[in-house]
């Protein structure tokens, strides 16, 4: 078996051994084991990324977890270019992130909490985006919503936050519902619910109709609907919108870890991954594109009046989101992950940046009280400075050419080369028979 497996494996044993040896044994020193998984996680990943890049596309099924009848669902792990990419991210982004908490969380009474969860979110991560079938991607969806519960109530003695941990749980749970009743019609329109089976058969779906409360529906357009409901709510759209700002009440390297760089984008990785079968769906295609559109416009607006520094870069999140799954609903599916990858780093630095800020202002958030800091913190001040170039845009930097890239193809109404110079990243729809038999090829 390949050594991909280490890849959620390392931070899953770093999570049991800091969650049970942590409190009497390691204590201040917990880090080292979260730290040191993850940067083997990541270089596994790297190995990955390389070889994907060379056209290598794994499908293996590890274990048989649920066998009921015709319902038949495995532990299994498909890397692709796809998934390599979500790989790199979520593997660097975590290991800076836990390294940046060493000095941010240095004695706090939870400290090896703290750096379990951490493990325990990259873990349910690497298992949604890794996973070969739709129940594993649910099992990571919903592990990394539970992580972000433990995550943002950290400091459950504060009512806010433990407040805000609740809030975000229970307002991804409407989202969740919808994408759970998706996976079932699935399950019960194809019969399996591994991505093999099911972009090589969803073509069989078009012209089907399903009848509710006595009203005709196009079948694939309601199965695409429900999953995407889950992305609204993962991924902060609107109406769903309204728990990622109350959720920088937990620390400052959780709001970059989960709620700018990995947990977020989960919503627009799903809509990607699935591709063959909203671009089945105009009318899905056209769901996704114009809730994108108005979110991106809607929170820009918000985070132009915000005082709080973490609101405004939280909101601006939530508008950046909204700018990927514009993307995806005009076919621009490459365009849509490229700019989840430069995002993600860009806005980790903004969230680490105003931690750092936060601390030299002995936890001051409010930006009227701030100003003249550049001789006393001159590292934050043009680290902070490119990554708000970068997100605003300015050519040159990673930014640009992300936004620029889905500005242009949305604006093509998406015609044309629906993936710009992404096209090999995911474009599977018109080749995926070919692709699956690489894919059994490798199995």
């Amino acid at each position: 078996m390949d050594n991909f497996i280490l890849i959620p494996l390392l931070p899953l044993a770093a999570f049991v051994i800091n969650i049970i040896f942590g409190r009497g044994i390691i204590k201040n020193n917990a880090h080292w084991i979260a730290i040191l998984a993850v940067l083997g996680s990541f270089v596994i990943a790297v190995q990955s990324f390389i070889e994907a890049a060379n056209g290598r596309i794994i499908n293996q099924d590890v274990y048989s977890w649920i066998v009921s009848g015709n319902f038949k669902v495995t532990v299994g792990f498909l890397i692709d270019q796809l998934t390599a990419i979500m790989l790199i991210v979520v593997t660097s982004i975590s290991l800076l992130v836990h390294i940046y908490s060493v000095g941010y969380m240095h004695g706090d009474g939870g400290y090896y909490r703290f750096f379990a969860y951490l493990s325990l979110f990259t873990f349910s991560m690497l298992m949604l985006v890794m996973g070969n079938n739709l129940l594993q991607m649910y099992f990571g969806w919903e592990a990394v919503g539970l992580c972000s519960y433990f995550l943002i109530g950290f400091w459950f003695d504060k009512k806010s936050a433990s407040d805000a941990g609740k809030k975000a749980f229970i307002v991804n749970r409407f989202g969740d519902f919808g994408f759970g009743l998706g996976l079932i019609m699935i399950f019960l329109t194809l019969g399996s619910l591994h991505y093999t089976d099911i972009f090589a058969n969803v073509g069989t779906l078009q012209g089907q109709i399903i009848n509710i409360w006595g009203y005709n529906f196009d079948l694939i357009t309601v199965i695409a609907l429900l999953l995407f409901c889950g992305a609204v709510g993962k991924s902060a759209q609107i109406p769903l919108h309204v728990w990622l700002p109350d959720a920088m009440e937990g620390p400052t390297p959780v709001s970059a870890l989960i709620h700018a760089a990995t947990m977020v984008t989960a919503g627009v990785f799903m809509v990607a991954r699935f591709n063959p079968l909203f671009s089945l769906s105009p009318t899905a295609m056209n769901v996704v594109a114009l809730t994108g559109a108005v979110t991106s416009l809607f929170a820009a607006t918000i985070a132009l009046v915000q005082n709080d520094i973490k609101r405004i870069v939280a909101y601006s999140t939530v508008s950046q989101l909204g700018y990927m799954f514009l993307a995806c609903g005009v076919g621009a599916y490459g365009a849509g992950v490229f700019h989840l990858f430069t995002h993600a780093y860009f806005k980790a630095l903004l969230f680490l940046g105003a931690g750092s800020v936060m601390h030299a202002m002995s936890g001051e958030l409010d930006i009227q009280k701030m100003g003249g800091l550049k001789k006393y913190m001159p590292v934050t001040y043009w680290t902070f400075l490119i990554a708000s170039l970068s997100i605003a845009g300015v050519p040159g930097l990673a930014g640009f050419f992300s936004k620029d890239e889905i500005l242009w193809l949305a604006y093509n109404g998406g015609y044309g080369d629906p993936c710009g110079s992404y096209d090999c990243i995911l474009q599977l729809q018109d080749n995926f028979p070919r692709v699956s038999r690489q894919i059994q090829g490798h199995s």
